[in-house]
C-alpha cells in the first residue's frame, strides 16, 4: 500500500513537460508557488522543470520554458507533475513511460496537469485510483482506461497521486496545498493578489461546456444535466432521473423545454453524439464500440443519427493523433 501524500510536507515541485503541454496550466501552478513565497516572506517552495529527450520543450502556444533538465538529474522532487496538453498520445512514447515508472519505483509521488493524467494512465500508474482530467478528455479516457476512476472534479488527491484539470484548475489545487502548509491566511493573500473571487474546493465539478455553464440559476436543471452526463452509456435514463430528482417525467420535460429550448430526449441525443465525436477523433476503436459506449442500440441507428446531426458519417472523424 503506497504511503499517502502529505500536502503540508511538500516543498519541491517537479514539472515534467510533454511536447505541446498547456502553458496556462503550468504557469498557474508555478505562479501560485512563487506568490506564496512572497506572501510568506521566505522561500518555502521551489520548483524544477524536466523533460525526456530534446529540450527546450515547446508548449501548445509555441512558447517554451528554460532551465529544463532530465527527471533523474538533481535531487528528486517531493512530487513530480506530468504536464500534458494537445495531442498527448503522440507525446507519450516509451521513454516517457519508462521515466514515469522509474520515478514510481523510486517512491516519488506523481501528479498530472491537464492531459498529463493520460500519461500516468498509459504507464499503468493510475489503476484503481480516483483521478481528474480536463472535461474534454474524460469520455475518451473512460473508454480506454476502465480500470481507473475518472471523476468530474477540479483536482483529486488519492494516496500518492495528485491529478488536476487544465486551465485555472492547477491554481485552485496549489492554493489548497498552500493552505495545508502555510495556513488559510497565506492562501487567501495569494488569492487576493491574483484577483480571484474565491478558492474553489477540490470536489467542485468543472463545467462541461456552454450548455452546462449556462444554467447555474436553475439548480434542478443543473442536477439533471449532471445525472445525464454520468449515464450517457445507459439506454433508458429519463424516468430514473426524474424519480431521483423527486419530480415527474412531465415536469422534467417542461423544465428542459423552458430553459434549454428542447426536450430532454433531444438534449441527451445531442450529448451522446458529441461524446461519440470526441471518442472517434481520439480513440482507435471500432465504430460499433463507440456506438455502444454512447448508449446507441445498434451501429446502424448510430450512423444514421450521426449523419443527421453532423452531416457526415462517423468514419469521417477518423484522423491521426490522440487525445486533444
Amino acid at each position: 500500500m503506497p504511503r499517502p501524500l502529505n500536502p503540508a510536507a511538500l516543498s519541491h515541485f517537479g514539472f515534467l513537460l510533454l511536447p505541446n503541454y498547456s502553458m496556462i496550466a503550468v504557469a498557474n501552478a508555478i505562479e501560485a508557488l512563487r506568490m506564496a513565497n512572497r506572501c510568506a516572506g521566505r522561500a518555502v517552495y521551489r520548483w524544477s522543470l524536466h523533460a525526456v529527450g530534446e529540450t527546450p520543450v515547446t508548449a501548445s502556444n509555441g512558447l517554451s520554458l528554460g532551465a529544463v533538465t532530465a527527471p533523474e538529474s538533481g535531487p528528486a522532487p517531493d512530487i513530480l507533475f506530468v504536464c500534458g496538453g494537445l495531442d498527448v498520445r503522440s507525446a507519450v512514447g516509451r521513454p516517457v513511460l519508462a521515466a514515469l515508472r522509474r520515478a514510481a519505483r523510486a517512491g516519488t509521488p506523481l501528479g498530472a496537469l491537464c492531459t498529463g493524467t493520460f500519461a500516468l494512465a498509459a504507464a499503468g500508474l493510475l489503476d484503481e485510483y480516483r483521478c481528474a482530467v480536463h472535461w474534454e478528455d474524460m469520455p475518451a479516457m473512460r473508454a480506454e482506461f476502465p480500470e481507473i476512476e475518472l471523476v468530474n472534479e477540479l483536482f483529486v488527491l488519492d494516496r500518492n497521486r495528485l491529478t488536476c484539470t487544465g486551465g485555472t484548475g492547477p491554481l485552485d489545487m496549489m492554493l489548497a496545498l498552500i493552505e495545508a502548509r502555510l495556513g488559510r491566511n497565506v492562501a487567501e493573500h495569494v488569492r487576493a493578489i491574483f484577483v480571484l473571487d474565491r478558492i474553489r474546493p477540490s470536489a467542485e465539478r468543472q463545467p462541461l461546456d456552454k450548455d452546462d455553464r449556462g444554467h447555474a440559476g436553475q439548480p434542478m436543471l443543473a442536477r439533471a444535466m449532471v445525472m445525464i452526463e454520468a449515464r450517457l452509456g445507459e439506454k433508458q435514463i429519463l424516468g430514473e432521473i426524474a424519480g431521483e430528482l423527486g419530480i415527474s417525467l412531465r415536469q422534467l420535460q417542461r423544465l428542459f423545454r423552458a430553459h434549454v429550448g428542447e426536450s430532454p430526449a433531444a438534449f441527451i441525443r445531442a450529448r451522446r453524439l458529441k461524446r461519440a465525436q470526441g471518442m472517434l477523433q481520439s480513440l482507435r476503436v471500432p465504430v460499433t464500440d463507440v456506438a455502444m459506449a454512447c448508449g446507441f442500440g445498434s451501429s446502424t441507428h448510430f450512423a444514421s443519427a450521426y449523419h443527421d446531426y453532423f452531416g457526415h458519417p462517423p468514419r469521417a472523424e477518423r484522423r491521426p493523433g490522440g487525445i486533444a
